[in-house]
């Protein structure tokens, strides 16, 4: 499904964005949601040549954007990316911390490689909170904040076979929750989005019967697009969503309705 986003002009004037995960997929798309409303954005990406060609496109001019390779799993590559936002752009304000792993799919828990468990958990809910130990004190400074956690329907639900995504997606929402209630008087809010299963590259490219499948998981019968996602994520970043904090935003066409 082809559909373009929801922009209000302007409404990220001003506004400093770091999305993790931009160099494809979700987060490509809220990179490109947020700029389109009027934020500069770093995009976070464990390859640095996606991202390249992702700043080529959205902002040829190179003032409002800005490349980071980062690993979320090193603590103080964390640390660096955000020191080096601030000295870009002077602050950061909002926050999408959406880099993550499947890791294998219909593998049961007892025949998961321990090595495959760590480098999932490292690398979304270890990699998310990493982010978040070096985004708030940047957002106190500033007295002002924003955070997004990507978490996913099956955060709220089980998934046979994939039992090391499904507990990140879980910590994700445990992460989320305590956060807001630790920040809530800082003027910071902190929210977790729940998608279903998105249309990203990837998934379009794993072939119709892959796609038939996921599209018939939903009560819609189709996929999520990356633009409703995005346009999900502006709106829980924007001053539209002032009194939301802790709170978990499906998208999923009914999925968790089941």
């Amino acid at each position: 499904m082809s559909q373009t986003f929801k922009i209000i002009e302007n409404e990220f004037k001003g506004r400093v964005a770091i999305v993790t995960g931009a160099g494809t997929g979700n987060g490509e798309s809220i990179a490109e949601r947020l700029y389109a409303g009027g934020a500069s954005v770093a995009l976070v990406s464990r390859h640095i040549a996606p991202l390249h060609d992702i700043c080529e496109r959205i902002d040829s001019s190179g003032k409002r954007t800005i490349p980071l390779e980062v690993d979320v799993r090193d603590s103080h590559s964390d640390q660096i990316a955000i020191n080096s936002i601030i000295e870009r752009f002077g602050k950061i304000d909002i926050a999408v911390n959406n880099a993550g792993i499947t890791g294998p799919a219909n593998t049961p828990l007892q025949d998961l490689d321990a090595e495959i468990w760590r480098d999932v958990i490292d690398t979304n809910l270890t990699g998310v909170f990493h982010c978040m130990k070096y985004e708030i004190p940047a957002m106190i400074q500033n007295g002002y904040g924003a955070i997004v956690n990507m978490s996913s329907a099956n955060g709220l639900v089980g998934l046979a076979g994939m039992a090391a995504y499904t507990a990140t997606k879980h910590g994700i929402i445990g992460l989320t929750r305590s956060a807001a209630l630790e920040l809530a008087e800082s003027n910071i809010r902190v929210c977790a989005v729940a998608p279903g299963y998105v249309a990203t590259p990837r998934i379009v490219e794993s072939g119709k019967e892959t796609l038939d499948y996921m599209a018939s998981a939903h009560p819609m019968k189709r996929l999520a697009t990356r633009e409703e996602v995005a346009d999900l994520v502006a709106y829980l970043l924007s001053e539209r969503a002032a009194f939301i904090t802790g709170s978990v935003h499906c998208i999923d066409g009914g999925y968790t309705a089941q």
